[in-house]
């Protein structure tokens, strides 16, 4: 497991109050290397860059570096890396709370996460949730979903279904729609971006 971006700039004295784990995207079935330059990770660093300038020292940011490509199945291939980076966060910071960031495939592995008590959000950017993974997510968790109308990759629909199936459960969960926008978040920057600064916010805002 590797990382890119790894640990925000911890101000003297205080240490962060929440972790946040930015999990890039993949593809179904793939065995290749994993590569820190591909377009799946490339489209993810703004937001890691972005938190970590926003928040400084109150977060400790990481971005997720799996092993390959691909979900391949059963395998859940990126699992192993999330989980240990997920681990060794929380032995860095003992008793912090963890949010994660995924997108696409990341998005996947975001609410597999969400099964750990240690997460206290999960932030999924057009998540691949056609396996109703959004099932994974325990009940104390915050969730927010963005997706855009005209994604073809993963689809807005489902996505949605998912959180009115959370917030039937009683999970604080919210579903974002941008209008026409795509898979790459390529397109309305300004509220994908926002979606994670103002999630990470008001996470924030309620440890305080």
């Amino acid at each position: 497991m590797g990382s890119h971006g790894a640990q925000s700039a911890t101000i003297a004295g205080m240490a962060p109050r929440l972790g946040v784990l930015v999990l890039p995207g993949g593809t179904d079935f793939s065995y290749k290397p994993f590569s820190p330059l591909q377009g799946s990770a490339m489209r993810m660093y703004p937001f890691t860059w972005s938190l970590q300038a926003r928040f400084r020292g109150a977060v400790d940011v990481e971005q997720v570096r799996y092993r390959v490509y691909g979900w391949n199945g059963g395998q859940a291939s990126p699992m192993w890396h999330a989980r240990a980076a997920l681990e060794t966060m929380t032995r860095r910071n003992p008793g912090m709370p963890v949010a994660v960031i995924g997108h696409s495939m990341g998005g996947r592995v975001a609410a597999q996460l969400g099964a750990d008590r240690r997460v206290l959000g999960i932030l999924g950017l057009a998540p691949w949730w056609q396996f109703a993974d959004w099932r994974e997510i325990h009940g104390g968790a915050r969730v927010l979903a963005v997706h855009g109308s005209a994604d073809r990759t993963t689809f807005a629909h489902r996505t949605a279904k998912g959180v009115d199936e959370l917030r039937e459960r009683g999970v604080d969960a919210t579903y974002v729609e941008v209008p026409g926008g795509g898979h790459a978040m390529l397109d309305h920057l300004g509220t994908w971006q926002g979606s994670a600064i103002g999630f990470i916010d008001g996470l924030l805002r309620d440890l305080r």
